[in-house]
C-alpha cells in the first residue's frame, strides 16, 4: 500500500511544538491568523523546529473546547485576525476586540464597497467550492442564533426535520445574516492559507487534528441525521465514551452520538472523504483522535448517566481507511492510540502504515515492557512529553510521590537538569522520527499553566504565552538541544 505522503513526512527526524494558535499572545485581542501566527512560525524556525502540531481549528461550544464543535468543516471566526482586515481596506478605524462580531460585519460592508475584481472572484469561488458544507452551515448557525442557541434538536420540528419549504423560508428571511457567515468563513479560510504558505515557505510543516466524533448539536448532525444514531427527531440513541478502567470505575461518557456506520458504508464513506480532503488542504499532517474508535467503540444508552452498561461494537475501520487510501493514494495521518489498545487495533494502524503516539509521562507505570519507554520506541510514531490533556511535565513530576519520582530520575540516568528538561531530552533521543514538545514544557511552567483538565468543563483552554518568554537564550538552548539529537 503507497505511504508516500506518511513516508515524506517521517522521512527523517524532526522536532515540533504543540501549541494552539488561541495561545498565541494577542490571540484573543485580534485574532490569530496574522502577524502573531507568522511571527512564532518565525520562532520555530530559529529554534529548530520544523512542525507546528495544533488542536482543531472549528468554531467551539461555550466550553471553547475544541473538540466539541459546530461543524467538521468551519473555521473559528474567533482566528480571523481584524488588522489584515483592515490591511485588506476592508475595515477602518481602531480595532476593537470588544466588538469582535460588530467589526467583522463592518469588515463585510468594506468588501462589498472596496473589494476588487480579484477578491470578489476569490470570494466566488471560494462559495462554490464549499457550498457542499457552507450551505448548511452557514444557516445553522444563523437559525442557533435566532433560537437563542439552543440545540437544534429543540427547535420547532420543520426546521428541525429540515422540511424543504422551512427551510427555504429561513434562507430568505435570513439572507443578510447568511450571507455574513459566508464572508466569515471566506475571511478565515484566506488567512489561514496565507499562514500555511509563509509556514511551509519557511520550511515548517502544519499538524492539525481530526476528532472521531462530533457534536451532537452541530451542523453535521443536523444536515447528516442519516449517518448518525438518532432517533427520528434528533434524540440521541446511543453515545460514545470509554468502559470503566484502572483510572475511572464508572468509564467516561462523552456524549457525542455514534455513526450509522452502516449507512455511511453503503455511501462508501463519503461524508469522511469530504473530511479527510477537508483537512489534507488544511494541514501537512493530521492526527486521528481516538484512533481505535475505527475498530471498535464503546456503545452506552443514551438514557444511561454512565459508562458502566455500554458495550463493545465493531466498526468498519479496514473498509474505511482502504476506501481513504484509494480516494487520496495516501494519507499523512498519525493514529491517536493512547489508552487500552488491543491486538486488533495495533493491527488495523499498522496494516496502513500510519504512525501512532508515544506519551513519556505514561512510560513510567508498570514495567520494562510500558510501550512508552523510549527503548521500546519505534521510528514510525510521534513522541510526546504530554499533550494537550496531560499535566505540564513540571506539574506531573513534581506530583509524583518521592518513590515514583526516583523512578523517573532512574531510568534517565539521574539527570543533573532540573524537569522538564530531562524528558525533553528523552524526547529528542527517542528514536522516534518525530518528537512534539507542548511549549508549555519548553518554558518549564506548572501544573496552573496547563492546557486542560479533561473531565473538567471550568478553565480549560484559556492558556496564553508571552513573547518575553521566548527569550533568546532559550531559542539557543532549544536548537542546540534539536541539532544534538539530529532533528
Amino acid at each position: 500500500m503507497d505511504t508516500d505522503s506518511t513516508q515524506q513526512l517521517f522521512d527523517r527526524r524532526r522536532a515540533g511544538l504543540l501549541l494552539h494558535p488561541t495561545s498565541l499572545p494577542r490571540a484573543r485581542l485580534e485574532g490569530c491568523l496574522g502577524t502573531e501566527s507568522c511571527r512564532f512560525i518565525d520562532f520555530l524556525v530559529n529554534a529548530g523546529f520544523t512542525v507546528w502540531q495544533m488542536l482543531p481549528q472549528a468554531p467551539t461550544h461555550g466550553d471553547r473546547s475544541p473538540y466539541n464543535c459546530l461543524s467538521v468543516h468551519a473555521g473559528n471566526p474567533a482566528w480571523i485576525c481584524l488588522s489584515r482586515l483592515r490591511d485588506a481596506g476592508w475595515l477602518s478605524g481602531q480595532i476593537d476586540a470588544e466588538r469582535r462580531q460588530v467589526m467583522l460585519r463592518q469588515a463585510r460592508l468594506g468588501f462589498l464597497d472596496q473589494a476588487g475584481d480579484a477578491d470578489r472572484e476569490a470570494f466566488d469561488v471560494f462559495s462554490e467550492n464549499n457550498r457542499h458544507w457552507l450551505d448548511d452551515y452557514a444557516l445553522f448557525v444563523v437559525l442557533r442564533e435566532k433560537h437563542e442557541l439552543r440545540g437544534w434538536f429543540d427547535w420547532p420540528p420543520p426546521l428541525r426535520d429540515r422540511h424543504p419549504e422551512a427551510l427555504a423560508e429561513a434562507r430568505a428571511t435570513l439572507r443578510d445574516s447568511i450571507a455574513q457567515v459566508y464572508f466569515e468563513q471566506f475571511a478565515f479560510f484566506r488567512q489561514w492559507m496565507d499562514v500555511k504558505e509563509y509556514a511551509n515557505k519557511n520550511g515548517v510543516r502544519l499538524f492539525g487534528d481530526i476528532p472521531i466524533y462530533v457534536a451532537h448539536d452541530s451542523a453535521d448532525v443536523w444536515a447528516n441525521r442519516q449517518y448518525f444514531d438518532v432517533e427520528d427527531d434528533g434524540r440521541l440513541r446511543s453515545v460514545a465514551g470509554v468502559p470503566p478502567d484502572y483510572f475511572s470505575e464508572t468509564g467516561q461518557r462523552w456524549g457525542n452520538p455514534h455513526y450509522d456506520w452502516n449507512a455511511m458504508e453503503r455511501d462508501r464513506f463519503g461524508w469522511w472523504r469530504d473530511r479527510f480532503a477537508a483537512s489534507f488542504n488544511l494541514f501537512d499532517l493530521v492526527r486521528v483522535d481516538h484512533f481505535r474508535g475505527f475498530e471498535a467503540y464503546w456503545s452506552i444508552p443514551a438514557d444511561q448517566e454512565t459508562a458502566v452498561n455500554g458495550h463493545w461494537c465493531e466498526a468498519p475501520g479496514k473498509e474505511l481507511f482502504e476506501t481513504l487510501y484509494r480516494e487520496f493514494a495516501s494519507l499523512p495521518i498519525v493514529a491517536e492510540d493512547l489508552g487500552l489498545i488491543t491486538p486488533e487495533v495495533i493491527a488495523l494502524r499498522k496494516s496502513f502504515g500510519i504512525p501512532g503516539m508515544k506519551v513519556l509521562q505514561f512510560a513510567f507505570d508498570g514495567d520494562a515492557d510500558n510501550l512508552y519507554l523510549p527503548h521500546n520506541h519505534e521510528r514510525l510514531s510521534v513522541v510526546y512529553t504530554g499533550t494537550q490533556d496531560n499535566d505540564t511535565t513540571v506539574g506531573w513530576f513534581y506530583g509524583l510521590a518521592r518513590e515514583q519520582q526516583d523512578r523517573v530520575m532512574a531510568y534517565l540516568g539521574y539527570p543533573a537538569e532540573e524537569m522538564p528538561w530531562p524528558l525533553i531530552r528523552a524526547a529528542y533521543a527517542s528514536v522516534a522520527n518525530l518528537a512534539v514538545i507542548p511549549l508549555q514544557d519548553i518554558l518549564s511552567l506548572g501544573s496552573d499553566h496547563r492546557m486542560n483538565t479533561p473531565g473538567t468543563t471550568q478553565g480549560n483552554w484559556l492558556w496564553q504565552f508571552g513573547w518575553e518568554q521566548l527569550t533568546p537564550e532559550l531559542t539557543q538552548r532549544t536548537r542546540e538541544m534539536v541539532s544534538r539529537y539530529g532533528r
